[in-house]
């Protein structure tokens, strides 16, 4: 029972996961900020965020950069005639009073030129450019490579 009790006391004290921290900009709210592990350096990483615009005027997000990639930029998957694709997206509407997600299967971050592998549990920075509230550098969590979201409990 005393085991118990101090396993959740440590729990309990622990730091939130750096996916589920949240990162302000002016009226643009940004978090579950994360990334999968790769195998090597040889093929693209991916990043996924949430944003969410509190203010009463539309923004998007313009780019974004990383020391861990030679190329970060954004896509958008797109289905046409069954066929999947990834172009380039030049940029991400964040309309005002929404919440936007960069997410599998919709837009995304290409981390393209890894300059190192994103090992599960590792994490690194990104400074996210919006059209109207600036730059903002988050902090992006590595998660395993199977993981579909951060496990953020939607208190924090």
């Amino acid at each position: 029972m005393k085991r118990l009790a101090i396993i959740l006391a440590l729990l309990i004290a622990a730091p939130p996961a750096i996916a589920c921290e949240t990162f302000t900009i002016g009226d643009i709210t940004v978090e579950q900020v994360w990334s999968r592990a790769s195998i090597g350096t040889q093929r693209p990483g991916v990043l996924y965020v949430m944003i969410r615009n509190e203010g009463a005027a539309d923004d998007a997000l313009v780019s974004i950069s990383t020391p861990i990639a030679e190329q970060p930029m954004l896509h958008e998957t797109t289905v046409e005639d069954g066929v999947a694709s990834m172009p380039h997206a030049m940029r991400v509407p964040v309309p005002a009073g929404q919440t936007v997600e960069l997410r599998p299967g919709g837009y995304h971050g290409m981390l393209m030129g890894l300059t190192r592998t994103l090992e599960e549990g590792a994490s690194f920075p990104v400074t996210l450019t919006f059209e109207q509230a600036g730059e903002l550098t988050v902090s992006a969590e590595v998660l395993s490579m199977r993981a579909e979201a951060p496990a953020c409990d939607a208190a924090q």
